[in-house]
Order: C-alpha cells, then structure tokens, then sequence
C-alpha cells in the first residue's frame, strides 16, 4: 500500500476535525475525501473509524456498500457505462468493448498515463435511456459505440489543446 504525502493527510484530518461531533458524520466525511483526493485511502478510513469511535471493518463496509465511493485513485476523466439488463440488451458491451479500444484502459481500471478511468457499473438508473453512460459525471442516453467514442475523441483532443500546468 502506498503511503499518502503530507498534503493528502492533512486534508484528511481536516475533515475528520470539521465533521466529528455532528450526527452520523462517517459518510458525510468520506464523501469529503473523495471529493478532496478523488478516492479514499485506507490511512482516511482508519482516521474516520478513530474520529467516530467505530471500527475500520465498520467504514471499509460503509465505503465498499456504496458503489460511488472508490479506493482506487482514478483517472482524470471517468467513463462509466451501464452493464444493467436494460443497457446490456441495447448494446452497453459494444460501447464498453470500443471505448476499451480507444483509451486501452481495462474494464474498471485507468490508462497508463492517468487521463481515463473506465468503469462498469450494474445501473445508473436511467434504464428509459439505455444504453446509458456518464463521462465526467454527465449523463449520456441512447447512445452507441461511435457516439460514445466521439465524445471521448473530443476529450483527448481538448486536453491536447490544453497547457500543461
């Protein structure tokens, strides 16, 4: 396991130290890593356990009952596409297959130089869409393997054109 720099830990205990003391604060502070370092580290979970006096069983099974929590870092883009019954009858796999092609990002995992994560999930709940993805946190319905790999295209093509900072 990889140990987590200063920054990182600092935030953490940051709001482990704002959320404490209010009621039921476990998800509200995990939600608050993530959004800060975009997964949650073991090293956040152990904090979390101390602050709110429960286990580290107990928040590992908070973060692994939750599918929009992660403990893997992820790329700076994700891509997640439904794999539920009504967007795998409409052609999800197609989708999943072509945008594993373009970004040669596994299934669940991220691309080599960290610009892509790509993720099945089982439902997004907009099964009247399907075939259903989320790039970037916005929806996408009724789509195909080729307008999907457009919208990625326009991704790669814009952080071309984009200074590096």
């Amino acid at each position: 396991m990889e140990k987590l720099n200063q920054d990182a830990l600092k935030k953490i205990d940051a709001i482990v130290e704002k959320h404490h003391s209010e009621p039921g604060p476990t998800i509200v502070m995990l939600h608050d890593v993530q959004n800060q370092l975009g997964y949650i580290p073991f090293e956040a979970m152990e904090k979390i356990a101390a602050s709110v006096g429960s286990s580290v069983a107990e928040v590992y099974g908070v973060v692994m009952f939750y599918a929009g929590f992660t403990t893997q870092p992820k790329g700076k883009h994700v891509v997640n596409i439904c794999l539920g019954t009504a967007c795998y009858v409409k052609g999800s796999q197609k989708i999943i297959d072509a945008v594993t092609e373009l970004i040669k990002t596994p299934i669940n995992g991220t691309s080599e130089d960290g610009m892509f994560s790509l993720d099945a999930t089982r439902c997004l709940g907009a099964c009247g869409l399907a075939p259903v993805c989320v790039i970037d946190g916005k929806v996408h319905g009724n789509t195909n393997p080729g307008q999907v790999t457009e919208l990625i295209k326009k991704i790669i093509e814009e952080e071309k054109a984009s200074p590096r900072a």
